[in-house]
């Protein structure tokens, strides 16, 4: 039993054996934090840094001009920017909270119900995790044209509710839950409704904050939908704008543009990813089945 105890692998407290352990993940950390310093640096870079060969990561004499010359280009615009940032906010928020009901409700449905074509249609969902965005963006323009919502925010929100990758790794979470755990509720006159509220949502924590951050990724960054689907200049995202701004400039004064543009919109994914980091960390550590 002694030798068990000395064999914590997830001590509360600092272990010399740690050591080690944090001398060899130290360099990878490092490593995979320079694209995230490079990105703030180069929005701070004056042109001629800009263009130093060879490139450097770290900024020598940092500069609020990039995000000047973003501002004045947005003033100039017939439509303010805050316009582009609401439709963002507007078709984020609506895309993550549909994606996370769709993935748990099919997740849940695929897992632990029984029902004809179940095996059929968790096969298309695999299936679907083969085809990038590209190769369905012509059936994804038919429904939307056939639906009658384009120009609308349906037409930014309907193409990135369905989410494979989103159901797959919920469904993969549900699968682990005992199956005794909800017959014991079935027993105890508790619905379909109320199995999936009471106790498939709050055990699948880890699956629903990476849901949540791969649907913002996805939703955030796209500029799919405002090229094809919407042809009113106020109602695309924000997104789009500053793809069309940066690139609207030349080559050469364009650069600080988009450095700036880059690091806007990088920032809202590092806040969602650790604001759900600790989250999944804490479900991860603290939710297991006893």
């Amino acid at each position: 039993m002694a030798g068990y105890r000395g064999s914590n692998i997830n001590p509360k407290r600092f272990e010399r054996g740690q050591i080690k352990i944090i001398l060899g993940l130290l360099p990878l950390a490092l490593f995979m934090g320079i694209p995230i310093v490079f990105i703030f640096c180069h929005a701070f870079k004056p042109m001629d840094e800009l263009f130093a060969f060879p490139p450097k990561i770290f900024v020598s004499k940092p500069t609020f001009e990039n995000f000047s010359k973003l501002l004045r280009a947005s003033q100039s615009s017939g439509i303010p920017m805050s316009r582009y940032v609401f439709n963002s906010i507007i078709v984020t928020g609506a895309v993550v909270i549909a994606s996370i009901f769709f993935s748990t409700m099919a997740g849940y449905a695929l897992s632990k119900l029984k029902f004809k074509t179940k095996n059929t249609i968790l096969e298309i969902n695999n299936m679907a995790l083969m085809f990038v965005s590209v190769a369905v963006m012509i059936p994804r323009y038919l429904v939307i044209d056939i639906v009658g919502v384009k120009g609308t925010y349906l037409a930014h929100i309907l193409p990135l509710l369905a989410m494979p990758v989103g159901l797959f790794l919920v469904k993969q979470f549900i699968d682990q839950i005992p199956n005794a755990l909800i017959e014991a509720a079935y027993i105890d006159g508790a619905t379909d409704v109320r199995i999936y509220w009471k106790i498939i949502m709050p055990l699948i924590k880890p699956a629903i904050a990476t849901t949540a951050i791969l649907a913002f990724q996805a939703v955030w960054t796209n500029v799919e939908s405002s090229n094809l689907y919407v042809d009113d200049e106020s109602m695309k995202t924000m997104a789009f704008y500053l793809n069309t701004l940066s690139n609207a400039n030349n080559s050469v004064a364009g650069q600080g543009i988009q450095a700036a543009a880059v690091l806007i919109q990088f920032l809202p994914n590092m806040l969602m990813f650790i604001i759900l980091r600790k989250s999944f960390m804490n479900t991860m550590a603290h939710s297991g089945i006893k």
